[in-house]
């Protein structure tokens, strides 16, 4: 028994050694792939990222994309051409008298008609029609393309919302856990009878303001996720995604003048204005074509008294009253109309531009004033207050009125970080590209 077991051991021993002999080594410092699964959901975003995801799974600009195709569709059929009528009769064929029923009288008295009608349009209509059809594709292209900068925008706003709500569940995280601490030592201070109960009780009361304002960022944080998801398309990440990034000042060269001829030059809503003009002098165009009397044009076989003939038709409304007239007006006065519009479209784009412009400008100052000394200042503050009252050297409203203040510096900071960023973002949209430099 004991030679059978140490036989099994050696070749156990030698099968170990062959597929190890055979197995693929691993290149060193290099780690094994992985492969992520299929249909996976990204767990954590960029604020491009979630601009990508956005425009791929958004189901609002899905369903405006849908517009062009049905335009295109449309196209197909202003393009078509009139299908043609076949005609065919037969007349006095003996019914009631089944004995008349004779080939000779079917063939000398029977009247037989076959034939074909094609009506013959006038004025160009059908390339009107098509180059009506195609302007309003190229304008809901283009609208279609503004629906893709709307939504960029809202994106990266709530992207940035995203990042202020982090942010601000951070710092209540750190001010709970650095408040706890003051609190420990209170208590042991009481313990030691070097502190009153009522100072105590103060201080744990000041600690449940922590915790609320916690429960608060927590809150904001989850319902800034959730909006966010709502945008960028609940099946493209998953309930527990994070957002990747941070509050930053990015300090950007701009000159108004120029964001000005860029936001005329590439804004999606002003080409759709100019597109909309030309689609309204191709509607004029073919209303005064519709206002051409078209041509009908019939050809008939006949077959009379045992004589075969043919016979030739023309047929067109006489234009005494109906030459379209209301519609050559109304397309004429629509082509007023569209200029106008595509004129005060460019209105509303500069003066988009120059708000966002002056928004960016003073939401830069505020930034530049928080980090020129007060944030440092609420923080050193807050410290020196700390330090004091935990020695015996101040108040302790002193300390709470520090910590306060340290607190909603912070918080205003942050409110400052993430209205420079919109500020970008909304300048970002205002001029039509996502690079201002």
């Amino acid at each position: 028994m004991h030679t059978k077991s140490r036989a099994i051991f050696r070749w156990s021993i030698i099968a170990v050694g062959i597929l190890a002999a055979y197995a693929p080594m691993p290149v060193a410092g290099q780690a094994a792939p992985q492969t992520p699964p299929a249909g996976a959901l990204a767990t954590h975003v960029t604020l491009d990222q979630a601009i990508d995801l956005a425009l791929k799974h958004n189901h609002s600009l899905q369903a405006a994309r849908t517009m062009i195709s049905q335009n295109q569709a449309q196209e197909i059929t202003a393009n078509l051409r009139p299908n043609p009528v076949g005609l065919i009769d037969e007349q006095y064929l003996p019914f009631f008298s089944p004995s008349a029923f004779t080939h000779d009288y079917v063939n000398t008295n029977a009247v037989f008609d076959l034939g074909f009608s094609y009506l013959i349009e006038r004025g160009r209509k059908r390339h009107w029609r098509y180059e009506a059809a195609h302007d309003q594709t190229a304008v809901t292209t283009a609208t279609v393309t503004d629906d893709e900068r709307a939504l960029t925008a809202n994106v990266a706003q709530q992207f940035v919302a995203a990042l202020l709500a982090k942010a601000n569940m951070d710092l209540a995280e750190q001010d709970l856990k650095s408040f706890q601490q003051t609190v420990d030592i209170s208590q042991a201070s009481f313990k030691a009878g070097a502190m009153s109960e009522g100072d105590l009780i103060k201080i744990k009361l000041q600690l449940l303001q922590f915790q609320m304002d916690l429960s608060a960022a927590k809150l904001a944080q989850v319902q800034a996720m959730a909006s966010l998801r709502q945008l960028i398309g609940f099946d493209a990440v998953p309930e527990s995604y994070e957002v990747d990034g941070d509050l930053a000042y990015e300090n950007v060269h701009l000159n108004l003048d120029d964001l000005k001829m860029v936001a005329l030059r590439t804004r999606p809503d002003l080409r759709a204005a100019v597109l909309g003009v030309k689609a309204a002098q191709s509607q004029f165009s073919l209303a005064k074509a519709n206002g051409k009397q078209d041509l009908g044009v019939t050809f008939t076989y006949n077959h009379l008294g045992g004589v075969n003939t043919g016979s030739l038709f023309f047929n067109m409304q006489i234009p005494i009253f109906d030459r379209n007239q209301g519609e050559i007006a109304r397309t004429r006065y629509a082509i007023t109309q569209s200029q106008e519009l595509s004129s005060e479209q460019a209105s509303i784009a500069l003066t988009d531009v120059v708000n966002a412009y002056e928004s960016v400008r003073t939401s830069d100052e505020v930034v530049t004033l928080y980090q020129s000394g007060y944030l440092k200042q609420a923080e050193e503050s807050r410290d020196i207050s700390q330090y004091a009252y935990q020695r015996g050297a101040a108040s302790l409203l002193d300390f709470l009125d520090a910590e306060r203040s340290y607190r909603s510096t912070e918080l205003a900071y942050r409110q400052a970080l993430a209205g420079y960023m919109s500020s970008l973002e909304q300048l970002r949209q205002a001029v039509g590209t996502r690079g201002l430099q």
